[in-house]
């Protein structure tokens, strides 16, 4: 039985020589694993296109985001490498930059290039770039007075179109929260941002938080970004359909949605009975039905390897105030949230559709991790990586294909402090104590203390976990387990020293 998947994958994959696919990429922004209705049946947010997707392809119930934040997670997405090995805290918000992409290091978007795609990225950018002031100095600040110093003049350096690809409109942070309300067309702003936004006239529910007082655009309409990414993939689909139909292409569709604040477009308001972001989750949902509709009336749906996934897990007032108000919990059946080295900071819903290779309505349980979409796609594409490349990514092509073998020993998690943490089959190592990311002991309404669980093993100075028996995470087994600690230890400073935790064989 064995031989033959492997025949039938050699089959498969001699097949992508000659006919290479196309890549859909679609990133959610705070999407939990609960906040879907595939993968959760408690969920009180419809997401019909998502919950078709998972049933036309394939359903990944143990894939995680490289890191808890937004960040450092798409610098790993794009380059397969965990970020923590950059030694950077935080996020970027505004013109903060420079890129975490150095000049020359590979990416997904330029593998593509390489071998003849068109490559095109919409929406949020977030991997820091280089904004120049009218003397010509580089800008490389966060905050309100590093956009108010930004010549609007001067090209934008480090953003995606240096980093292979071709076409870009976008963001250069979170669209609605990070003081510059403007779009980035290629590497200019064609219009500038001119005004303080004035939020009086904005939503103001639990979720319209994160709105930040920053510059707006005079075409930027803080509830319908979503729908401008959605239009501009749509032409691009279009367009490439008509100019370039025997051309594969790589899209990265890199939504707002669903990061707070939760400002769903008129069109979405009231659509469901779970509130403002509820409507936010739905309108995320419309958006992925959009696409693979788009991608059907060009007839290129049959030849194309759609990807949905999220960066993290869901926000801590969405979480809270979810639960609260609606019943529904973002990172069910997992504990923590965004910024948290638990399960529900990284655990993302990730789903696969590929006509004619992957089997639908299937699952996979193998755990993945988002900086494996490098070397997957260049397995698929018959492309060598180098050594100098996606330190961290293995290929996840034969679970694509339906094989049930793991393809990870081992995989690494991080939080924006660069707390880390990996994982071994079933056994969960922390190098830290706590969450990693919030601070489970701040009380009030918005506060996590609420959902802090007691510490049973207050000397141990990480975390052990067995997720097998216990998913939730509620019992440390730091101290009963010292062998299995002192292991697990060693080969996360294994990783951190050789700075990589992928095998050098088989890369030129």
């Amino acid at each position: 039985m064995k031989s033959l998947f492997v025949v039938l994958f050699a089959v498969c994959v001699s097949a992508f020589g000659s006919d290479k696919p196309n890549i859909l990429l679609i990133l959610a922004d705070d999407l939990g694993y609960g906040d879907v209705g595939c993968y959760n049946d408690q969920s009180k947010v419809p997401t019909s296109y998502l919950d078709q997707l998972a049933m036309e392809g394939m359903r990944f119930t143990d894939a995680h985001s490289p890191s808890t934040v937004c960040t450092p997670t798409r610098y790993s997405l794009l380059t397969g490498r965990m970020a923590f090995r950059l030694n950077y805290r935080g996020v970027f918000t505004g013109v903060g930059g420079p890129c975490l992409i150095k000049p020359g290091r590979l990416t997904v978007a330029s593998m593509f290039k390489q071998q003849g795609y068109a490559t095109a990225m919409f929406g949020k950018w977030h991997v820091g770039l280089t904004a120049f002031d009218k003397e010509g100095k580089p800008i490389h600040q966060n905050g309100l007075p590093a956009v108010q110093r930004m010549d609007y003049s001067r090209s934008i350096k480090g953003g995606p179109l240096d980093h292979g690809f071709e076409r870009f409109f976008g963001t250069a942070s979170c669209p609605t929260t990070d003081w510059l309300y403007a779009y980035i067309d290629g590497d200019k702003i064609p219009v500038p941002p001119t005004r303080i936004v004035d939020r009086g006239p904005l939503p103001k529910h639990p979720y319209s938080r994160d709105n930040r007082p920053g510059m707006i655009a005079a075409d930027f309409d803080l509830e319908e970004v979503d729908m401008v990414f959605l239009k501009k993939s749509q032409e691009f689909l279009a367009q490439h359909a008509k100019e370039n139909p025997d051309k594969p292409f790589f899209l990265f569709h890199s939504m707002q949605a669903v990061h707070l604040p939760s400002f769903p477009g008129d069109a979405f308001k009231g659509k469901t009975k779970a509130g403002p972001h509820g409507d936010f989750i739905f309108e995320m949902d419309h958006i992925v039905g959009e696409l693979m509709k788009t991608l059907e009336q060009h007839g290129l749906a049959k030849n194309t390897l759609i990807i949905f996934t999220s960066d993290n897990g869901p926000e801590v007032p969405t979480t809270i105030a979810m639960r609260r108000d609606h019943m529904h919990d973002g990172a069910r059946p997992w504990r923590g949230v965004k910024r948290d080295n638990w399960e529900g900071g990284h655990r993302v819903p990730f789903i696969a559709r590929w006509p004619g290779k992957i089997l639908p309505g299937s699952t996979a349980t193998q755990t993945i991790c988002l900086t494996d979409l490098l070397a997957t796609m260049a397995a698929i594409t018959d492309f060598k990586l180098p050594n100098n490349a996606g330190e961290d990514s293995f290929n996840i092509l034969p679970v694509l294909l339906g094989g049930k073998e793991p393809v990870r020993e081992y995989t690494l998690h991080q939080t924006m402090s660069l707390a880390l943490a990996i994982r071994h089959g079933d056994w969960k190592y922390l190098d830290h104590r706590g969450s990693g990311g919030n601070n489970y002991d701040r009380g009030g309404e918005w506060g996590m203390k609420q959902f802090a669980l007691p510490e049973k093993v207050p000397t141990a100075s990480g975390q052990l976990y067995n997720l097998k028996t216990d998913p939730g995470e509620t019992t440390n087994l730091y101290l009963k387990e010292p062998n299995r600690v002192e292991t697990l230890k060693a080969k996360l400073e294994e990783f951190k020293r050789t700075g990589r935790s992928t095998p050098k064989i088989n890369r030129p």
